[in-house]
């Protein structure tokens, strides 16, 4: 027993340094103030305002359905002509921020304190990602995008003749630009912000916490509610988007399927996407009850091998040596324009084409970050500050650069290499570009089936792990809530998904996202500098003699702990003799 005692006083004296160095001097505990009545634990602010604003616009979307279209076609428009050029700038401050917090002498620092140990597995943790990063997106835009901009060469390539070899190199590197090291940039700077501050400075799991260097206890009022609805909203919409999308390809996959082996086909219409959303969200409420680590983790584990089972199928039935090779092919290109192509704004010519793909894909990224930047914080503890960048940002990116390569190359093979095409496919239905390339290869009924299995597997984890990430910001940071609350969450999600659909289709999903990263990209912004102001506090208190006191006090009672347990050994093997 006193060997259990003295590892037990170590702990209490390594915890004891975290608290009494490293945490603010406040009173304040999560959720302090939360309303709790018939089985639900909100804060008194967040919470109604961030559902009033949800109800609204549920409302006047439905009610003005018909003019629904038109409206969020303006608005996206407009946006994208005012705010691009900002979109473009901060996306790129964001990746230069990340980087420097890795590579210098912050990379050290450990997120949960210098003791903390790594809550989950390597492996749990790069499922937990990927599922949560952009899973449906991969699915959906696979073909679609590479042959989209194979069929007409996006501007910033000009020159290069649409339907050439030149061209599927072009849209093989835009394709990657979209889903690289960019949108991972912005997940990571969210993500270590949040944890840092919530593991290394004890305070609530929410964006208010980020902003402690500037607010102080001033995050537990206006300021930090503001902040918060504003991280609520763009979770929801982010999402929304994302399960929007999802609904569609599920839809295309189920009508090539009935037409296929049934005597009825399932029509691809609206209607249908909405029976879909309240399906499969039915099925995501089962596994957002069982939690974390009893139902994310367990999906999350289950799509990484289904994703790695769908690759391996393409590869073998495909064109397997010309997809290895393409991939390589496509990063040096995408090396090469990169510097350029990150900051480039269509200038001349209008913006339309910037706007479609770039600009949304920028505003989704970024009202996506609260969601995948908290769920990427909940399961980091334990690692420095540089494994958690470099993971983020570059493990992620190539495995999407893999796969698009993958399935790109190998709608790109039946344009260049066959009589086949996907181009008037593509253009006439973007959820359906996964489903027309399986035509032209053995084992399409398997593909089929095992996309839309994937597609529904990353539908359930996506509303799963925003449901858990609301959760956090609707509760006032804590980390375990109702069930209940998570399950509403899952269906306000599946309701958003819906309406959007309903007025105005992949068109809304688009204006949506865009509409709410805008404001949240100044968020980020000011998050760049309080992040920095963190961890350089951080170093400051890692070189105080405070601090050198308390290892030293640490240490000696490690030694102890070493010399009892020898001891203890030694008697045992005399015992034993």
């Amino acid at each position: 027993m006193a060997a259990d005692d003295d590892e037990q006083l170590v702990g209490e004296l390594s915890d004891g340094l975290q608290v009494e160095l490293f945490h603010p001097d406040t009173e304040r505990k999560p959720g302090d103030t939360n309303v709790q009545r018939l089985g639900i634990d909100v804060h008194p602010r967040v919470f109604p305002i961030a559902c009033a604003v949800i109800a609204l616009f549920i409302g006047l979307t439905l009610v003005f359905e018909s003019s629904s279209a038109r409206v969020f076609g303006t608005g996206q428009t407009i946006i994208s002509a005012g705010g691009g050029w900002f979109y473009i700038l901060a996306v790129n401050i964001f990746i230069i921020t990340i980087l420097y917090f890795a590579l210098s002498k912050y990379g050290d620092v450990r997120l949960g304190g210098i003791e903390a140990d790594k809550e989950f597995s390597d492996f749990s943790w790069m499922a937990m990602l990927f599922s949560a990063g952009m899973g449906i997106g991969l699915m959906f835009f696979s073909v679609a995008e590479p042959i989209s901009h194979f069929g007409s060469v996006p501007p910033f390539f000009q020159g290069v003749e649409s339907g050439t070899e030149a061209a599927g190199t072009a849209g093989m590197a835009m394709t990657y630009f979209h889903w690289g090291v960019h949108p991972w940039a912005i997940y990571a700077l969210v993500g270590l912000g949040l944890a840092f501050f919530s593991f290394n400075r004890g305070l609530p799991l929410t964006f208010r916490s980020v902003f402690w260097p500037l607010l102080g206890e001033r995050i537990y009022g206006w300021p930090g509610d503001l902040i918060d609805i504003l991280s609520v909203i763009a979770t929801l919409f982010g999402l929304s988007t994302s399960l929007g999308i999802g609904a569609q390809q599920i839809n295309a996959g189920l009508t090539v399927l009935s037409e296929e082996y049934l005597s009825a086909t399932i029509p691809q219409a609206t209607w249908i996407q909405v029976v879909l959303i309240a399906g499969i969200t039915a099925i995501a409420t089962l596994s957002v009850a069982a939690g974390l680590d009893g139902g994310v983790r367990r999906l999350s584990e289950l799509n990484l091998y289904l994703m790695l089972t769908f690759l391996a199928v393409i590869l073998a039935v495909g064109p397997t040596l010309y997809l290895l090779r393409g991939f390589v092919s496509s990063i040096g290109a995408y090396i090469g324009v990169l510097p350029e192509l990150a900051f480039w704004t269509q200038t001349t010519g209008g913006d339309t084409w910037q706007s479609s793909w770039t600009i949304f894909y920028w505003g989704w990224w970024i009202s996506w970050s609260p969601f995948v930047g908290m769920f990427i914080a909940r399961i980091s503890k334990g690692r420095t500050v540089r494994e958690f960048v470099l993971g983020v940002l570059f493990l992620p990116a190539l495995f999407s650069f893999f796969w698009m390569s993958t399935f790109g190359g190998a709608a790109l093979f039946v344009e260049l290499e066959t009589s086949g095409t996907l181009v008037a496919a593509v253009n006439e239905n973007v959820a359906t570009a996964m489903f027309e390339l399986f035509s032209f290869y053995p084992l399409t009924a398997l593909m089929s089936i095992l996309g839309v299995v994937l597609v529904i597997t990353f539908f359930v984890t996506s509303s799963d792990s925003g449901s858990l990430v609301i959760d956090h910001l609707t509760s006032g940071g804590k980390h375990d809530v109702p069930v209940a609350q998570r399950i509403f969450w899952s269906v306000i999600e599946g309701a958003i998904a819906a309406v959007l659909l309903i007025g105005g289709g992949l068109g809304a999903l688009q204006t949506a996202a865009i509409t709410a990263g805008l404001p949240f990209a100044f968020v980020l912004l000011l998050m760049c500098y309080t992040i920095y102001l963190g961890l350089n506090r951080e170093r400051e208190i890692m070189a105080s003699n405070e601090f050198a006191e308390w290892i030293e006090r640490i240490e000696a009672q490690g030694e102890v702990v070493v010399e009892r347990n020898d001891a203890s050994t030694d008697d045992s093997v005399a015992t034993d003799d």
